[in-house]
């Protein structure tokens, strides 16, 4: 078992809610899913239209910066990869900067994103992920550290040049492997990608 565990991490038979800021309280009556940015199709989707797609089941373990692991995890929602195919990503797209409420980002490689076990996830064991866990949608990219499986997620946008997210700006890794303790070492924002992460972030959620 311990094999599974990365360097540095404890495992923990919990759940531990950590977040900055409030938890939102989300209307799904008006919740959207947007893919945009470097693709051929851009679509946005309701709440409904989301939970009406093929749903895909994944078993994980996941691994918080903050040092803790749980394993074996079940979470059910729709396949990255499927919505990725569905936009059409175009051959200068890269990188992905993932968009969630209040104006929260993370910033995430195009070849970290398309993988078969990342789902925009809405259940887990069983049970739909509740308000603290990120419900009613989160992003699941479960070979990174868990900061990167965004809450409350509402889009993603396809870019050609890595664009630091939330955290990322604040001095978390710009990748966050948990197998190489990519935990921190995040660098500093020019004037031209500010403007571009808050552009993108305003434009999302508008």
């Amino acid at each position: 078992m311990t094999n599974r565990i990365p360097p540095g991490q404890v495992e923990t038979t919990k759940w531990p809610v950590l977040h900055y800021g409030n938890v939102p309280q989300v209307d799904t009556t008006k919740w959207t899913f947007t893919v945009s940015g470097l693709v051929d199709r851009p679509f946005t989707l309701s709440y409904d239209e989301l939970l009406a797609l093929p749903r895909t089941s994944v078993v994980c373990d996941i691994h918080c910066v903050t040092r803790w692991s749980r394993l074996e995890n079940t979470f059910e929602g729709v396949s990255v990869q499927a919505l990725l195919k569905r936009a059409g990503v175009k051959p200068e797209a890269k990188f992905c900067l993932v968009v969630a409420e209040q104006g929260f980002t993370t910033n995430l490689p195009l070849a970290d994103l398309d993988r078969p076990e990342n789902l925009i996830a809405f259940r887990w064991s069983g049970e739909p992920l509740t308000p603290e866990h990120g419900g009613p949608a989160r992003l699941l990219v479960p070979h990174l550290y868990f900061w990167k499986s965004a809450k409350w997620v509402r889009g993603l946008e396809l870019l050609e040049r890595d664009i630091p997210g939330f955290w990322e700006q604040n001095g978390y890794h710009m990748r966050g492997d948990p197998w190489t303790e990519e935990r921190y070492g995040g660098r500093g924002l020019t004037q031209q990608e500010i403007n571009t992460f808050r552009n993108a972030s305003k434009k999302m959620l508008d």
